[in-house]
């Protein structure tokens, strides 16, 4: 049941355009155990080898086979109350990511479900400690959160409510680029590759 709920919304990840063929990662948090994809596993095509059994400190014996931002989903279930987390790079949000420090939607949807999508900027963006930090401190308060030019991490109770987050996120994205466009959203710097701490 664990594997179906990992492939099927893999799958959907996949399909909708939110990641490329082997990026993004999922978790799901059982007692005090920790089941996430594999070190560059396609989500879009899972098998039961791509689900990793962790714990919740680092150096368990399975670290080095999951994902590369475990360290960004063990900080996420330390600090917050969620059971499952969905990570991926949805092009819109993350496009909106680099010249604002949050996303407000405007339409109900994102109203209802997310309010607003805070924007972090570690200095190393993928599983460093700092982006583990900043990302978990966010979700305390926030449902789900955006690294600056990299993508969004969802937290829910389980991986259908993370995804779902994760698609009214791209959406809301998706309806503040073609109602303003760029040009004409508040830029947050001249350069917005930069990677200056907000």
């Amino acid at each position: 049941m664990l594997f179906k709920e990992f492939k099927e919304t893999g799958r959907d990840v996949f399909l909708r355009g939110l990641i490329s063929s082997h990026a993004g990662n999922m978790s799901v948090k059982i007692a005090d155990r920790i089941h996430i994809t594999r070190k560059s596993s396609m989500l879009g095509r899972l098998l039961p080898k791509d689900i990793v059994e962790v714990g919740p400190e680092k150096d368990d014996a399975n670290d080095s086979l999951a994902s590369t931002e475990l360290v960004v989903h063990r900080a996420i279930y330390e600090k917050t109350r969620g059971l499952a987390i969905v990570h991926t790079h949805p092009p819109y949000a993350t496009l909106l990511s680099m010249v604002l420090d949050k996303i407000v939607p405007v339409d109900s949807e994102g109203i209802y479900l997310f309010q607003e999508a805070p924007v972090v900027s570690p200095e190393k963006t993928i599983g460093s400690e700092e982006a583990a930090i900043l990302v978990s401190e966010s979700l305390q308060d926030s449902k789900i959160v955006l690294i600056r030019g990299h993508g969004s991490f969802a937290r829910g109770n389980t991986l259908e409510e993370a995804f779902m987050l994760t698609t009214s996120l791209e959406a809301s994205a998706f309806f503040l680029y073609h109602l303003h466009g760029l040009s004409n959203l508040k830029v947050r710097r001249a350069n917005p590759t930069s990677r200056t701490r907000s």
